[in-house]
């Protein structure tokens, strides 16, 4: 079960928030005017409306037939947040946020991204909303994800590309974190992740609890009982915690987090404290945050959400680790057999989908949250193939 202390942000033993006393008291206010607004009807209904009538919502739960027969074992259902405008899940939370913002009289929202899709969504928004836009990113990732970067100045957003440190994912949030701190009084911290200090992983689950919410009705739907299994990929582990939310409480249901081989956050990680909240983060020798790698971008995280470190120690969920190789494999299978590229963040969840089908019966099912397409991934796969 996942116990929260929801006024202290914990998670079981993780979470918190370990900030400077001036940026504490901006959380506080935002944690005031989320418990105010989330469950206000005019709130939710103004939610509900860009959610089907900007996102696109509900979005399906397609079963993979093709898939299904290729692998042999349990029935796979694909829950299609691919499907969403923009091309993956960050829109969800980001349109639950961007409508809080408002509502706290915000003008400038900065944001960080890893692969660009939260920073393409955050653009997007801001677009809309007619907000300042400031999105920072690892300089690797801006070389990896152009043309993410491209679609995020196209929709009037400023990309600081970040270069120190390993000019990745943790870098950005470093630098978003800095720039809240020092401009505070009229800045959003628009954050993609479910990490961070409280009140943030609380947020994030939030509004993309709805993915779950709607898997659930529909494999209801479809099947007349819940899945065996539910699996996505976790980097900083918001896709997973939003498809993992409406099911923590069916013990009956397995939750499945995939990490990539090179950045095992929850197989490997300790407790400790990264970003201003207490989760399991991977730690060299001398006890600071390890240098990871993933192929893809979205992943490339030394820490993960603090919800996600207490279902891993309490046992609630499994966190599981796929290598590069079977990543590619699986980024090409389901292209070619069920006509869907997915983002190579999703392709973990499918890559460990298949070993796993494979062990179960006909009758059983499994669920994978395809949390992203692949055209932001197609160029880089083409040259990775190419070598």
């Amino acid at each position: 079960m996942s116990e929260v202390k929801e006024r202290e942000g914990y998670f079981g033993d993780f979470g918190g928030s370990f900030v400077p006393p001036e940026l504490q008291e901006v959380l506080d206010y935002l944690y005031e005017n989320f418990v105010r607004f989330k469950d206000d009807p005019q709130f939710k209904d103004e939610f509900n409306y860009y959610l089907k009538e900007y996102v696109g919502r509900e979005n399906p739960l397609t079963f993979a037939s093709r898939i299904t027969e290729a692998w042999g074992g349990a029935k796979v259902y694909l829950k299609r947040e691919d499907l969403n405008h923009t091309g993956a899940h960050k829109i969800n939370n980001v349109v639950g946020q961007i409508l809080l913002a408002k509502r706290m009289g915000a003008k400038r929202v900065i944001a960080e991204t890893g692969a660009g899709q939260h920073g393409v969504a955050t653009a997007t928004a801001c677009a809309m909303f007619n907000m300042e836009c400031i999105i920072y990113m690892g300089a690797e990732d801006t070389r990896r994800q152009a043309l993410n970067v491209f679609r995020m100045e196209l929709l009037g957003a400023k990309v600081v590309p970040v270069s120190s440190g390993q000019g990745r994912l943790k870098d950005a949030v470093d630098a978003a974190l800095n720039d809240l701190i020092e401009n505070y009084k009229t800045t959003f911290y628009l954050l993609g992740s479910a990490v961070g200090p409280h009140p943030f992983p609380s947020i994030v689950k939030h509004f993309q609890s709805i993915i779950s919410e709607e898997s659930k009705r529909q494999i209801l739907e479809k099947e007349g009982r819940l899945p065996d299994a539910v699996i996505a990929c976790t980097g900083g582990g918001s896709n997973a915690i939003g498809a993992f939310a409406h099911y923590v409480n069916e013990p009956s249901v397995r939750l499945i987090g995939v990490e990539p081989e090179l950045a095992p956050t929850l197989t490997q990680g300790v407790p400790s404290i990264i970003h201003g909240f207490k989760c399991l983060v991977l730690l060299d020798e001398e006890g600071n945050p390890k240098p990871t790698y993933s192929i893809a971008a979205g992943l490339d995280y030394p820490g993960i959400g603090p919800e996600h470190s207490y279902l891993k120690v309490s046992g609630r969920a499994e966190y599981v680790t796929v290598s590069n190789d079977e990543v590619l494999a699986a980024f090409q299978e389901l292209s070619a057999t069920e006509g869907i590229i997915p983002a190579l963040e999703s392709a973990h969840a499918v890559a460990y989908a298949k070993k796993l089908a494979a062990t179960m019966s006909k009758d059983q099912i499994i669920i994978i949250n395809l949390s992203g397409r692949g055209d932001k991934d197609v160029e880089q796969v083409f040259q990775m193939l190419k070598k």
